[in-house]
């Protein structure tokens, strides 16, 4: 009997390791990062802004929050790449750029971060409503709503959303990370002009 429950278990080893080897394997993919840094032009003037501007952190829309490259489906559903990404969550790469190009515009005399303790005239807080690409259309869009307030009892100057387009040229994670900061570039130009009737 010993002999019997011997041999079947040696065959029963065998049969799980004969099974293991014709497993498929799976490709090694490699998760790559993109910065999200959009440049401001070249500040062509000295500061001459009056005001000091609290810039709150944005939020994020559904689902902005996901560091992947999204990408709108023939069908309008959203495909969120799991190993194309941001560096840093889209939210928070927005605010910095937009911190940036508010510094370089030299439309404030200044912009503040929360808990700053400089004492801020205007505070501006937003959401990030899309950031995506449309490889059918050959586009990406970006999307920021904001609204301006005046620091002494919170007065809203400017309520609006804004949205940008940048081109799609080729397909792939460069490409794509490439056409969403081109969009970016054109909706923050678009803040920048929005804003200076408020300096």
């Amino acid at each position: 009997m010993s002999v019997n429950l011997s041999r079947r278990a040696v065959l029963t080893a065998s049969a799980a390791v004969c099974g293991c080897s014709v497993l498929p394997t799976r490709a090694y993919q490699e998760r790559r990062e993109w910065p999200l840094d959009v440049p401001p032009p070249a500040a062509t003037a000295a500061t001459t802004g009056r005001h000091v501007l609290l810039l709150r952190a944005l939020r994020a829309g559904p689902g902005l929050d996901a560091r992947g490259l999204r990408t709108m489906q023939p069908d309008g559903a959203e495909r969120i790449d799991n190993w194309e990404e941001w560096a840093v969550p889209p939210p928070q790469g927005v605010e910095e750029d937009l911190r940036e190009w508010l510094e370089s515009s030299g439309l404030f005399a200044a912009i503040a971060m929360p808990g700053s303790a400089a004492h801020a005239d205007l505070i501006l807080e937003g959401e990030l409503l899309a950031l995506a690409a449309n490889p059918a259309a050959g586009t990406a869009h970006a999307a920021l709503s904001l609204v301006l307030l005046r620091r002494q009892g919170d007065q809203p100057l400017l309520q609006r959303s804004f949205t940008g387009t940048g081109r799609l040229q080729g397909a792939g994670g460069p490409a794509l990370a490439a056409a969403m900061r081109a969009a970016l570039e054109d909706m923050l130009a678009q803040v920048q002009t929005a804003l200076s009737p408020y300096a």
